[in-house]
């Protein structure tokens, strides 16, 4: 008898999880499944006759059970508190997480409505203001939650991210020297923030256009929490301001969508003055740490695009936004 060949990734059918979705949930036998995306997790899209759905089958390894249900709480969580979010759905049983048992091993899916509207990154600074509002919303209910899933602190935003990437990239030794300097002046930037004056709890920090649905430019749904853990609220604020410069090239739309976000937020909730001048800064340090986790994840599905020039372009983000915010590193002004 020949030995299975090990596997670290595989897909699984759209046409067997579909029967398998049908009948955990109870759905009619009008149900269909596509694949939507696979990548850090693969998603696919279940249609049953008028309703519509998200079915999230997490890489093998990359969450825990805990971590999940951790993620599911705060949705739910956030549903209850009436906020804009796509939700989990429990099964016939009363089960949120479906195990699956693939060629790699135990794999964790799970059923989530389907934010209404669509995605695009071309919004208007009205369109802006709105997801201001509704992440102010969202953030008057996770402040102060705890969950049991990673903290965003120095050692987990720039420490360990920086040798990691440093490891992947052996070649780049200009990028990984910016990022070494940039992550000790982050790192003294957060040590030094007055804790007191920052709001804590529950962030989402991947809040930017391909995590978020406009419906008919007046409502706005976030959905895949699947980086949520616990920081500083204004986390969420800042990255979303850097993916918006990233997106809008011209930098002084870029600036009329900002000043729009902000004025959405803090009609719900106000942004403190320590929180305001952290913002420039905070991006940087998630920034870091997502070039990290590319290093770590991107290799089990694809790693034709994570080169050498891959880095120069995320250190070029990041220099163009620096440029921009007029921050100094070490006294020094940075030049693109």
């Amino acid at each position: 008898m020949t030995e299975k060949f090990p596997i670290i990734n595989s897909t699984l059918s759209p046409n067997e999880l579909g029967k398998l979705i049908q009948q955990k949930y109870k759905l009619t036998d009008k149900t269909e499944c596509s694949i939507f995306r696979l990548a850090m997790n693969h998603l696919y899209i279940v249609h049953d006759d008028e309703n519509k759905y998200v079915f999230r089958v997490y890489t093998h390894n990359w969450r825990t059970k805990l971590e999940i249900e951790e993620e599911l709480r705060l949705l739910i969580l956030l549903k209850e508190a009436d906020r804009q979010v796509a939700f989990p759905i429990a099964d016939q049983s009363n089960k949120f997480i479906q195990e699956i048992e693939t060629p790699e091993g135990k794999r964790l899916g799970v059923l989530f409505s389907y934010a209404k509207g669509i995605k695009t990154a071309k919004f208007s600074s009205q369109t802006s203001f709105l997801i201001g509002q509704a992440l102010a919303k969202v953030h008057q209910s996770t402040e102060n939650i705890e969950l049991m899933r990673m903290s965003y602190n120095v050692q987990n935003l720039l420490k360990n991210p920086v040798l990691k990437t440093k490891e992947f990239y052996s070649k780049n030794v200009a990028e990984i020297e910016f990022l070494e300097t940039l992550s000790a002046f982050l790192t003294l930037k957060m040590e030094n923030t007055d804790k007191q004056k920052m709001r804590y709890g529950a962030v989402h920090l991947d809040v930017w256009f391909d995590n978020l649905h406009i419906d008919d430019e007046k409502e706005i749904t976030f959905f895949d929490f699947d980086f949520c853990g616990n920081g500083y609220l204004c986390f969420d604020i800042s990255y979303f301001l850097f993916q918006l410069f990233t997106t809008n090239l011209n930098e002084e739309e870029y600036q009329v969508k900002a000043d729009s976000f902000i004025k959405g937020y803090e009609t719900v909730t106000k942004i403190s003055s320590e929180e305001k001048e952290f913002l420039p800064y905070a991006c940087l340090a998630i920034m870091t740490y997502y070039i990290s986790v590319q290093c770590d994840r991107f290799e089990y599905w694809t790693n034709i695009f994570l080169n050498e020039d891959h880095l120069k372009r995320m250190v070029g983000n990041l220099k163009r936004w620096i440029v921009y915010n007029h921050i100094e590193i070490n006294n020094k002004l940075v030049t693109n």
